[in-house]
């Protein structure tokens, strides 16, 4: 017997929260969606402790209703302030970003614009760093508009043994997690700042990324709340900056560069997309967006530009389909470019 979100949310009102009130009268559902079976949704807390009870209690009551699968993720307003130290001659931990246990290095890909390319060219890049021998792992960050478990082609939704660990799914060799698998594709996430800070630190935190040798952030455009969370709770190695040749975009990415700079994050290098157009009937070689402003950039700021990607139909027919053009086309031009970033990276130590 399939359920329907009316039978769902009916089963949440018989959970209490802490304070008495039911779940949903609370206002403590969000983003819920019921396909096939599958029950996905937001908890909105202040600390996920207190929760813990009613997080269990739900997912107990959902399977008995028939849920095919129960999907609880917790996010929290803010973590809570740990005791101050009294004991005499220690001094508090400062606070500031800290290692992820088991991951060595964490590069970000970021834009200052959206559309240019930015998750394409992450996916790519982490595809043909596993080609290498990497160990690697995908964390789409971009909440509002996460794209990487589409071209991925991963689907399905993460597990959780114990209710605070979360298993991230693999493909490609990519070991990735991202907020887009527990929601549906057509789905907005309406969340203030401080949920997605939370949702972020536990992406960060709570998933069992396992050993990995380099971990891919593919960030939002802008420079926003996960930009800044993601700076000040994890130890970045590096950051990646993405743009397309024209001003526009240019003015843009100098922000996020900016960002960086001040955020003590260090730009390893620039990469322009759609750097040129090669049409594919006469040869013809055309500059649609303009050419050189990325490298001009990159050379004023003393970081090397690394790649200039091709505006080219099989890269984006390859990304929609849910093979990046490293993994379904491995041997052509426009691989090839990918897989020089990620072998120059890997050379200087970045990866």
């Amino acid at each position: 017997m399939s359920i329907s979100r009316e039978d769902v949310l009916a089963c949440l009102k018989t959970v209490k929260a802490p304070s008495g009130v039911d779940l949903v009268e609370a206002g403590l559902v969000r983003a819920l969606s019921v396909d096939a079976g599958a029950v996905r949704f937001v908890m909105e807390v202040d600390a996920p402790d207190p929760f813990l009870p009613a997080k269990a209690e739900a997912e107990e009551k959902l399977a008995a209703l028939g849920a095919a699968s129960v999907s609880i993720v917790m996010t929290a307003h803010s973590t809570p302030k740990p005791p101050p130290d009294l004991k005499a001659g220690r001094k508090a931990e400062p606070a500031g970003p800290e290692k992820v246990p088991g991951i060595d290095r964490i590069i970000a890909v970021a834009s200052g614009k959206g559309g240019v390319g930015k998750s394409t060219v992450a996916a790519n890049l982490a595809c043909a760093l596993a080609a290498e021998g990497r160990r690697v792992g995908m964390l789409d960050a971009d909440v509002y508009g996460p794209s990487q478990p589409r071209m991925l082609g991963v689907s399905g939704r993460p597990q959780s043994p114990d209710g605070k660990i979360i298993l991230p799914l693999r493909n490609f060799g990519v070991t990735m997690m991202s907020i887009g698998l527990m929601t549906n594709e057509d789905q907005a996430v309406v969340w203030r700042g401080p949920m997605l800070m939370g949702a972020l630190q536990q992406m960060l935190g709570q998933v069992q990324w396992g050993a990995l040798d380099v971990l891919i952030v593919d960030l939002p455009p802008g420079t926003g709340d996960v930009q800044m969370t993601l700076a000040q709770k994890a130890q970045l190695d590096g950051a990646l900056i993405v743009s397309t040749p024209q001003d526009v975009a240019l003015l843009d990415a100098r922000k996020g560069i900016d960002m960086f700079n001040q955020m003590g994050t260090p730009v390893i290098g620039m990469i322009e997309n759609m750097s040129t157009h090669i049409c594919s009937n006469c040869g013809h070689e055309e500059h649609v967006f303009g050419h050189g402003g990325v490298k001009a950039e990159a050379e004023k700021l003393g970081v090397p530009l690394l790649a200039e990607i091709p505006l080219h139909l099989d890269i984006r027919v390859a990304a929609d389909g849910g093979a990046p053009i490293v993994v379904s086309k491995p041997e052509s031009a426009q691989a090839e470019a990918f897989r020089n970033v990620a072998k120059s990276l890997i050379a200087a130590g970045k990866a």
